[in-house]
């Protein structure tokens, strides 16, 4: 017991690589908490603190990450990234007028593609050359608003 008591933290570290070689295996993400709170306890007893202290520290510790810190984490590990496809990945993309837009109608370059168009505020005229935001999609053509332009 002489020698456990002048190694703690050596014996913290043991434990902390055991549980973190485990989490590679389990990928739940439970023994890397379970770890974490084992660094602490090597931090504790390397202040040379009471067993009972490291103890406790390390189980506060690891109930506090397994509590505040695993789900965040899983919640992102398990989303996957945003796909937006077909019309809707258009949508807050720029392009640019070809042909004047109105409510009427248009043109409008967005993405190398040339697509109909037709003035998000029905009262505004897009000359040729404008920069304009797609604000949304309807069928094949696209509403578009015009980007201010400093001086314009």
């Amino acid at each position: 017991m002489e020698w456990f008591s002048d190694h703690l933290w050596e014996t913290w570290t043991g434990i902390a690589i055991l549980l973190g070689v485990a989490e590679l295996f389990s990928l739940d993400l439970v023994l890397l908490m379970l770890a974490t709170g084992a660094c602490v306890g090597i931090v504790t007893a390397l202040i040379g603190l009471p067993v009972a202290v490291q103890v406790l520290a390390a189980l506060g510790t690891s109930v506090a990450m397994l509590a505040l810190v695993r789900p965040s984490m899983v919640k992102r590990l398990q989303s996957g990234p945003e796909l937006t496809l077909g019309h809707d990945a258009l949508v807050g993309k720029q392009g640019v007028v070809v042909a004047e837009v109105n409510a009427d109608g248009g043109q409008v370059r967005i993405g190398g593609e040339l697509w109909s168009a037709r003035a998000y505020d029905e009262m505004s005229v897009i000359p040729a050359g404008a920069r304009v935001d797609v604000f949304q999609i309807k069928g094949a053509t696209a509403l578009v608003h015009r980007i201010p332009e400093l001086g314009a």
